[in-house]
């Protein structure tokens, strides 16, 4: 016959027994996911990762250099200048012998800076219709 003290100890040695065996049992599988999960998952999937992080960071690339090709795209330049004289109290007025009619902008702008010189008391404006139809538009203003 197995004495109560013999009994007790049989019953705490079974529950010591489970208890390890459970710890074991956690350690032993939780090694395994962090081995599966830190390691072996990873170095299957990091090549394909890398080169999918590199693909976008190239479309992006791509995108933001087709977004700013279409924004830079010139618009559409006026095809005749005219030069605007204005006195000092700021009325139009038109000097004669001065040319105001130009096809290109930067002999506009020349031709304004010398009138500038030789006309110190008035201002004037290089002005141009955009479409046809719409008020003029002051490039520039001395």
């Amino acid at each position: 016959m197995i004495s109560k003290y013999e009994f007790q100890f049989s019953v705490a040695f079974h529950s010591i027994t489970k208890v390890a065996m459970t710890v074991a049992a956690i350690l032993t599988f939780s090694h395994y996911v962090v081995q599966l999960f830190g390691q072996t998952v990873p170095g299957l999937f990091w090549p394909y990762f890398r080169e999918i992080g590199f693909a976008f960071i190239i479309m992006g690339a791509f995108v933001f250099a087709v977004s700013w090709f279409i924004k830079a795209k010139p618009h559409n330049k006026p095809k005749s200048y005219s030069i605007v004289c204005f006195d000092v109290f700021g009325n139009e007025n038109k000097i004669d012998g001065v040319r105001t009619e130009f096809k290109n902008h930067d002999v506009a702008w020349s031709f304004m800076k010398q009138y500038k010189k030789t006309y110190p008391l008035n201002n004037f404006a290089l002005v141009s219709e955009l479409k046809q139809g719409q008020k003029k538009v002051i490039f520039r203003y001395i």
